[in-house]
This record gives structure tokens, C-alpha cells and sequence, in this order.
């Protein structure tokens, strides 16, 4: 629930600072990966239109879901990412109604989404897969998945993973089968993360929070992927609202409380774009779209008009100089310490 920053990042400057818009046309394209797919820099993401306050800390309407969805097939931005355990299937029903209303997918539009455990009993084996991209197939009304991640493995072990007949064994026979085009992992350590990349089995990789301007720990697998040819995927570049909103309107960082080093160091950022009248949330997208190693930036949202505010923060002009005064600031960048963003959030 971006509204109160972007309002301000958008709405209120846009006269103030005009001079700093760039009339650049549509979102650019890059090829995603290896794959012979092209997808926009900028990606929707769409795990708040499944309803999830627990996560997000507010509730997103069907009808606003379906606004946005609506919006997003007519913008700009060619490319959507959700997942089977976003709401337990509520984002995923809810962008198959509007595929249903439009009789399909807009043409050259790429929809992504992500195979699950068992949210209930927390099964994560080969038929668990297959039964969660049975069920995205259904609820999406699509008979096949042009992209499908193998979502969250660190709710399991690597060995269960990879072990014959596992998880990742059963989307890689529903990529043979033709029922997943590019086959993807979405997770959260970096290392576990790296891992599976090195397995050389993947089209593609998402990593979230984990490179924005407060936490870089995911540099070494944007090194490894990019490196292997992977599409890289950095989703959650605001770190869940507090570099769009701002520190003091939400101190909040990958789905709880920041920590009070993280708030501080917000808010010196935010000083710093303020000197160079550029929006905080402006910066934040910018950080993860200037990058060459990433293909494209998953950014949540939650209402219609939160697309044409993104694309309009992609492109502000920002002066060179402001990168390296955000990078004094400081940030965690060291995966091999304990500094992964979750990791008070999920016990196992």
C-alpha cells in the first residue's frame, strides 16, 4: 500500500520537479535468459492481490485486484509474477477471472508463477508439485505455464528437493511434458539459493529483499546466475514498503519490524534524495533497474494506479553522484554473516 509516499513521490512533485521525468516511452525489453522469451525490466508482482494482511499488514479487495489486474493488461508493463501460495490461491483466482473476462492473456503478455508445498501440511514432494501447478493451471485458466518457479525450498531440505521423484524431479518432467516453458527457483538464503542455480536445471531465479539499497547480501548469486545465463529476478526492491513509503510512515522491512539500524539508515537515504529532489521510492527501483545483471524488477502492487506511479518512478532522472552517497550510508552486503532479512521470521 504504497499511497501515502508515492503520492507524495509522484503527485506532489510532479510539478515541482518535472524537469526531472524522462519521456522515455514503454518499459524496455530484455531477453529472459536463454529461454527466446522477452520480458519488460519492470515486472508486477502480485502476491498482495491475494489478500494477505498477515504479510503486508492491510487487505487488498477483489475489486481492487481485479482493477489492477485490469490496468496491468493494458500497461506498459508486459509481465506478472504471482504464485500458487499467495493467499493459498486468492491471487491466482483472482488474475484468472480477468483472463477469463478477456478471453486469454494479452498477446506477447508473460505470466509467471510459482509451484508450493502444501500451505496446510507442508508437504513438498514430486506429486505436491505436480498437484500445485494442476491447480495454478485451473484457477488461472491456462493450459500451460509459460514460467514456473519452484517456490520458498528452504521450507525443505536440498537433499528432499533434489532427491528422485522430489519436487524439483516432477517440474523438470512438467517442463518435458510441455505443461512449464521456463522453469525457475524463488527463495530467500542466498547461499541455499546459489545452490540450486549451480545445479544448471534453471531457466531463471527470483530473489527478494535480499538487493535493495539497505541489504545487497544477494550480489554473489546475481554474479552466479547472470553468469550461467540466467534471467534474474529482484522482486521487492522497496523491502516491502519502507524505502517507497519512507522509514517513518512504515518501518517495516521484509515483512516486519526493521530493526533500528535499518530505520536510521532509511532515513538517511531519504535525506539524500531529498537534497537532490528525488523521490526515496524513485531511487529504490532505480538501484535495482540500473543493474545489468538483473533482467527484470518485481514490484508489488496492490492498486490500479500504482502501475502508472511505477512507471513514472522508473523514469525520474536521477544525478549520477546520488549513488555513491546512498552507498556511504551503508548497508548489509556480507552473506556469509547473519544478516538475511528473515531470518527471525521463518523457524523450522
Amino acid at each position: 500500500m504504497l499511497r501515502p509516499y508515492v503520492s507524495r513521490a509522484v503527485r506532489g512533485w510532479r510539478n515541482r520537479y518535472h524537469r526531472h521525468v524522462l519521456d522515455t516511452g514503454p518499459v524496455a525489453e530484455k531477453p529472459f535468459g536463454k529461454t527466446g522469451l522477452r520480458v519488460t525490466s519492470l515486472c508486477i508482482g502480485c502476491a498482495p492481490l491475494g489478500d494477505m494482511p498477515e504479510t503486508f499488514a492491510y487487505s487488498v479487495s477483489e475489486q481492487n485486484a481485479l482493477d489492477t489486474v485490469r490496468t496491468a493488461f493494458a500497461s506498459p508493463i508486459r509481465f506478472m509474477d504471482t504464485a500458487a501460495s499467495y493467499g493459498d490461491g486468492e491471487s491466482e483466482r483472482r488474475i484468472g477471472l480477468v483472463i477469463r473476462e478477456q478471453g486469454g492473456l494479452p498477446t506477447g503478455y508473460v505470466l509467471g508463477t510459482k509451484a508450493d508445498r502444501d500451505l496446510q501440511t507442508g508437504d513438498f514432494g514430486g506429486e505436491q508439485m505436480r498437484r500445485s501447478v494442476e491447480r495454478s493451471l485451473r484457477l488461472l485458466g491456462l493450459d500451460r505455464l509459460e514460467v514456473c518457479h519452484l517456490h520458498d525450498p528452504e521450507h525443505a531440505t536440498f537433499e528432499e528437493i533434489t532427491k528422485p521423484g522430489g519436487a524439483l524431479d516432477s517440474l523438470v518432467k512438467l517442463k518435458a511434458e510441455g505443461v512449464i516453458g521456463a522453469l525457475g527457483v524463488a527463495g530467500g538464503p542466498i547461499d541455499m539459493e546459489i545452490r540450486y542455480v549451480e545445479l544448471g536445471v534453471f531457466d531463471a531465479v527470483i530473489t527478494h529483499n535480499r538487493y535493495t539499497l539497505l541489504n545487497r547480501t544477494a550480489d554473489p548469486l546475481l554474479d552466479v546466475a547472470s553468469k550461467r545465463g540466467l534471467a534474474v529476478l529482484n522482486a521487492a526492491p522497496y523491502g516491502s514498503g519502507i524505502l517507497a513509503k519512507g522509514p517513518d510512515a512504515y518501518a517495516r522491512y521484509a515483512y516486519q519490524d526493521a530493526s533500528p539500524e535499518i530505520v536510521d539508515r532509511a532515513r538517511k537515504m531519504q535525506q539524500i534524495c531529498a537534497d537532490h529532489d528525488v523521490p526515496l521510492a524513485a531511487a529504490a527501483l532505480q538501484f535495482s533497474m540500473r543493474d545489468p545483471r538483473v533482467t527484470s524488477t518485481i514490484v508489488g502492487m496492490s492498486k490500479p494506479e500504482r502501475i502508472s506511479q511505477t512507471v513514472e518512478l522508473a523514469q525520474v532522472k536521477i544525478p549520477e553522484s546520488i549513488w555513491s552517497e546512498l552507498d556511504a550510508v551503508g548497508y548489509e552486503g556480507n552473506v556469509e554473516a547473519i544478516l538475511d532479512p528473515e531470518r527471525n521470521r521463518w523457524q523450522r
